[in-house]
């Protein structure tokens, strides 16, 4: 893809950017560092959404560019919000949680484009099927490390993908970023061609 100004991406998440480059999209990384925390009454969405935007702008504000691409992915199971697990006691609480049950993964992105002042957002919702996992399943996955960076303490595309029975919608939002809905706004905003 042909880009038509500077892209940034507003995240130090390996996976969105390896995500970005499988779609040749030339970007650089600047990691947003802000305050993730849910606010009182909000619902699921709209705290994707919101910190989406923050990461966007809060990039923007201290960096040249003219495309800043934030996002926060969420897994939602019975109204908790599950970021990333504070610990291995953490993790297991939420694995245990999942197992057996149908979940969301919910990204919220956002676009901003400083030229124009346009900006390009949306929350994209995937449900994901578990199977009942056995307790030595989960000791031996928390055991591997990867719960730690991962929303609901799991990898769809790593050691936990067996897990999973089913999806229902963007695999890569599961990942970390809808690339299908993410490349549209980039080229609706003119940013790719």
């Amino acid at each position: 893809m042909t880009e038509t100004g500077a892209i940034i991406l507003a995240s130090a998440s390996p996976r969105r950017v390896d995500l970005l480059l499988s779609a040749g999209i030339e970007f650089q990384v600047r990691p947003a560092d802000i305050d993730e925390t849910c606010l009182q009454g909000e619902k699921p969405e709209i705290h994707a959404l919101r910190l989406s935007r923050e990461k966007a702008r809060h990039v923007a504000s201290s960096h040249p560019g003219r495309f800043f691409i934030g996002a926060d992915t969420i897994v939602v199971c019975d109204g908790e919000i599950m970021g990333k697990p504070a610990d291995a006691a953490d993790a297991e609480r939420m694995l245990r949680k999942l197992s057996g049950r149908v979940h969301e993964v919910i990204t919220g992105f956002c676009i901003l484009d400083l030229e124009t002042g346009r900006e390009a957002a949306e929350a994209v919702t995937t449900r994901v099927y578990f199977k009942k996992l056995l307790p030595q399943e989960i000791q031996a996955y928390i055991a591997t490390g990867c719960p730690f960076d991962k929303a609901g303490a799991y990898a769809i595309q790593g050691n936990a993908a067996y897990m999973i029975r089913k999806i229902e919608g963007s695999y890569t939002n599961v990942v970390g970023l809808p690339l299908c809905e993410v490349v549209e706004a980039l080229r609706g905003l003119g940013a790719v061609r």
